[in-house]
């Protein structure tokens, strides 16, 4: 399909994209559109240096790859290049998403019938401590095609939706957000929820009203699923990204393979396979992604790639580089990323604290060697049960220490499909998932 010239390696990625959206906020509707746009990612590679190009304009790809080629230094052994060698050869069409279930067939009426019937049935405009609410759609949809010159041709397809319903309760001059989003792949995987967000809704609210400050201090700590995913992701996935490491010997060292990271209870795993916001056929490098445990049962057994790292490393490639769009050049990204779970009931876990916290969800987190959440939603725990609210600034502790304290993992896995990761200025979709756990000590402030 195009022509790639001898003495560098080069390829080429293709998207074709369409966007859906529709907002409403305070009954007023913010945004009602629809997008499609189609533009490309050229690269060549020389051994030395990458040479990158983006275009809306399909028709100039070919003279972009050809202007790319020229400045670039000709190199005859560019094949035996480490990183080159590292490039996958598929050749493969995955289009999972045409056909009835394709999101470009979702119409501006359907999209604002969905939000507008979850107003109707779950927003409540006589309580007093609603001063806001905001409510929306969206649909999205990218075909994307991949070539190089190793002779690569891949095309692809992603689709994902998703709702969301958030109210605003203000009371005694602290505003406290409640609601609730809910994502897929199909669009009828956005209906019938109205039940879960109004349960929502009311938590936040009785949350608003009755909340005490929390004492500041150690405690032993329960995560929710939502929140152990938190966890997994920020504090142990962004550390598994292999690129992190490659100038820094000190993490070298530190991240060795088979070192004792953490509690024999704890094994985490990526996989772009599945059916999540991280799925992928391929990556952006045309690499097939696969199971990859970060963590088995407490040690250390692997971490995510791009070609780069891979090579650099001296490991195997995983299907971890990932791009934006084609704006953006691929890097090392998480894909779904989850705690395996357990066996034990989350009430068991619960029921096994004398005086403890138990967070139930998060606003962010961000972690390297410690990590930081901001809940928004905690309950103190009192004879192994749920007793008042709490309002908790941040918790936090170090990563090695607490995948150490984990002495309880629940059998209650949850995905969250609602997550965006952000890094070196690119936002990707992810999922991540987690259990219940219990960690013996956490800082409480």
């Amino acid at each position: 399909m195009y022509k790639f010239p001898k003495g560098v390696y080069a390829d080429i990625r293709i998207e074709n994209i369409f966007n859906g959206s529709y907002n409403v906020q305070n009954g007023e509707v913010r945004q009602n559109s629809e997008l499609t746009v189609s533009g490309a990612m050229i690269r060549v590679f020389d051994g030395n240096m990458w040479y990158t190009s983006s275009t809306n304009d399909l028709s100039s790809i070919q003279s972009e790859l050809d202007s790319l080629c020229g400045i670039a230094e000709k190199n005859d052994d560019i094949d035996d290049h480490p990183t080159v060698k590292m490039f996958e050869v598929n050749k493969d069409t995955v289009l999972r998403f045409e056909g009835e279930k394709d999101l470009r067939k979702i119409t501006r009426a359907e999209r604002e019938e969905l939000v507008q019937g979850y107003i109707n049935e779950c927003l409540d405009e006589s309580c007093p401590e609603l001063k806001q609410w905001n409510a929306g759609c969206f649909t999205s949809y990218c075909k994307k095609e991949f070539y190089s010159s190793k002779g690569a041709e891949i095309v692809q397809d992603f689709q994902q939706c998703g709702v969301f319903l958030f109210f605003d309760f203000v009371v005694d001059g602290i505003t406290t957000t409640g609601g609730k989003a809910f994502m897929g792949m199909d669009f009828d995987m956005l209906k019938g929820h109205s039940k879960e967000i109004i349960e929502r809704r009311d938590r936040y609210l009785d949350y608003a009203k009755n909340a005490v400050d929390v004492t500041p201090g150690e405690y032993v700590c329960v995560l929710s699923p939502a929140v152990t995913g938190m966890f997994t992701h920020e504090s142990f996935g962004h550390k598994s990204e292999a690129d992190f490491m490659l100038n820094d010997k000190t993490l070298q060292d530190e991240w060795v393979m088979g070192k004792k990271v953490g509690s024999e209870l704890v094994s985490i795993c990526d996989d772009g396979r599945l059916s999540h916001r991280g799925y992928i056929a391929y990556d952006d490098e045309g690499t097939a992604p696969k199971e990859t445990w970060l963590i088995k049962n407490g040690v250390l057994t692997g971490r995510l790639h791009d070609a780069n790292s891979a090579a650099t490393l001296n490991e195997e490639l995983t299907g971890n580089a990932r791009a934006q769009d084609y704006g953006f050049t691929p890097m090392v990204r998480m894909t779904n990323t989850y705690m395996q779970p357990g066996d034990t009931s989350p009430e068991e876990i619960i029921a096994g604290v004398e005086d403890g916290i138990y967070v139930y969800n998060v606003n962010y987190g961000t972690g390297q060697g410690t990590f930081t959440m901001q809940p928004n939603c905690c309950y103190r725990i009192r004879n192994g049960k749920l007793a008042e609210p709490l309002r908790v600034n941040v918790v936090s502790g170090s990563v090695f220490q607490t995948l150490f304290d984990i002495d309880a993992v629940g059998n209650d896995l949850e995905f969250c499909d609602t997550s965006t990761c952000g890094k070196n200025g690119q936002s990707m979709p992810v999922s991540d998932a987690g259990p219940t756990i219990r960690v013996k000590k956490l800082s409480i402030n």
